[in-house]
């Protein structure tokens, strides 16, 4: 068998294995009660969660909360940044426009599927907002995953637009530290 051929055949099984997790976590959107579960946590993760968790921050922290929340917002800026680009370049249909057996559990806030935003912004948050502000981690956590979760239960991502959404968040965090650097430099008096 020849290179290409071998290497069609692995890509052939990666998507039939992506398509066919997609369809499997999707059947659940058919249960009421789970469908509006996972209704919820995705508006939640429009951002109204992590600007509540923000808040707390600030509560709790007051003005020791400034450098660290405005690191925050310039990391997700930057991830919002790469997730748009990366929206219009790879133009993923979403899993629900491709296969008739998938339920639309909630309406998209774009067009296409690949990465998914919910999960890059869910993964960042949890990992820089945590890393500042660990006593957050216990609801940031269990929240993230279900923002992942609620994705291809949704019927609006397939497993591989969750994976690299979640990996770019998680890559993006690491960024941090020097954001950090350069904003308390600039901002000398907090």
């Amino acid at each position: 068998m020849s290179r290409n051929r071998a290497l069609a055949v692995y890509v052939n099984h990666f998507i039939s294995w992506d398509t066919n997790l997609c369809i499997h976590i999707n059947r659940y959107s058919t249960n009421y009660v789970i469908a509006t579960f996972f209704k919820m946590i995705s508006r939640l993760g429009d951002g109204w969660f992590w600007y509540a968790m923000m808040l707390a921050a600030f509560i709790v922290k007051g003005w020791e909360a400034v450098i660290p929340l405005i690191t925050v917002i310039l990391v997700s800026s930057l991830g919002l940044a790469i997730y748009k680009v990366l929206k219009v370049k790879t133009v993923r249909p979403r899993p629900y426009q491709v296969h008739q057996v998938i339920v639309l559990g909630e309406r998209p806030l774009d067009v296409f599927s690949f990465p998914s935003g919910h999960t890059l912004q869910a993964v960042l948050f949890t990992a820089t907002l945590g890393g500042y502000f660990p006593e957050l981690l216990p609801l940031m956590l269990p929240f993230a995953m279900l923002v992942a979760l609620s994705r291809m239960v949704l019927g609006l991502h397939y497993p591989t637009d969750v994976l690299v959404g979640g990996a770019i968040g998680y890559g993006l965090s690491l960024w941090a530290p020097s954001i950090y650097y350069v904003v308390e430099s600039s901002l000398p008096g907090l």
